[in-house]
């Protein structure tokens, strides 16, 4: 008995049937398939961001200062030396001679981007990107003059006015010092398995994990290679735990603080 011709109502509340393609399948649009793959590309794309954006971010930094630096060690090669002359000459009440102020800043900077994109000693370049950072925006208080015609920033005004970019940027690298990291959303949390593993870790299992690596003062590496998994896997079960332990201990004001929309 062949089965009932299936239609659909249009706009104008005209009656169309949908007619089966050759395999018995009706030809209607795939939307539900195309939303799942590009939702799949988002939680890969999100994931990558969360796992590696800082590390990104960190080397961005590092090559423009270590590139800049470099430029100010050689005398003119930087677009900006006659800037930095004046505002070092300015900051010293002429103390320091332009030249010399440029090629110190050129060396600092040049090592500043080195430590950076080694990892070295970050809370020592922390502390000295911040005030690298004060430095380059100190113009724009020292010698406004020069980078503003009126209201509208001259071509090195907007030279100095991008570096404010930075010292976001710098102020991101600072939260990490003392373990501030992006984590991944409940949305794009996904099953995990050990090295070897037969299934995905249990909640168990993870606690464990992580639990031993903090007891034994083992770093997201360390982790990582004793119980075979990643260094990214264990610093997302590591803050889920701390996340759910502030959680469990907010007092009942708190809570109710938080559930009030």
């Amino acid at each position: 008995m062949p089965s009932p011709q299936r239609s659909w109502i249009t706009a104008s509340g005209h009656e169309r049937p949908l007619r089966a393609n050759g395999r018995g399948r009706l030809n209607t649009v795939r939307t539900t398939s195309s939303a799942s793959r590009l939702a799949r590309i988002d939680t890969a794309a999100h994931r990558f961001l969360v796992d590696r954006s800082l590390l990104l971010l960190r080397w961005a930094v590092g090559v423009i200062f270590a590139l800049f630096g470099a430029l100010k060690l050689v005398p003119g090669a930087s677009p900006a030396e006659s800037l930095v002359m004046e505002a070092i000459q300015a900051m010293t009440f002429d103390l320091v001679p332009g030249r010399a102020g440029v090629a110190f800043t050129g060396a600092i900077e040049l090592v500043l981007g080195v430590l950076l994109l080694t990892g070295r000693l970050r809370r020592l370049t922390i502390y000295v990107l911040a005030l690298e950072l004060l430095g380059i925006l100190a113009p724009l208080v020292l010698l406004p003059s020069r980078l503003f015609d009126g209201v509208m920033p001259s071509l090195e005004g907007q030279y100095v006015l991008k570096d404010i970019i930075l010292f976001a940027a710098g102020m991101v690298l600072a939260a990490t010092i003392r373990g501030g990291r992006l984590v991944a959303g409940a949305g794009t949390a996904q099953p995990t398995k050990q090295q070897g593993a037969s299934g995905p870790v249990s909640a168990d299992e993870k606690l464990r994990i992580v639990l031993e690596s903090i007891r034994a003062g083992h770093n997201s590496t360390d982790a990582a290679r004793t119980h075979g998994i990643t260094p990214q896997e264990y610093r997302r079960w590591r803050d889920e735990l701390l996340d759910g332990a502030v959680a469990n201990m907010a007092s009942p004001e708190e809570h109710a603080s938080t559930s009030r929309p």
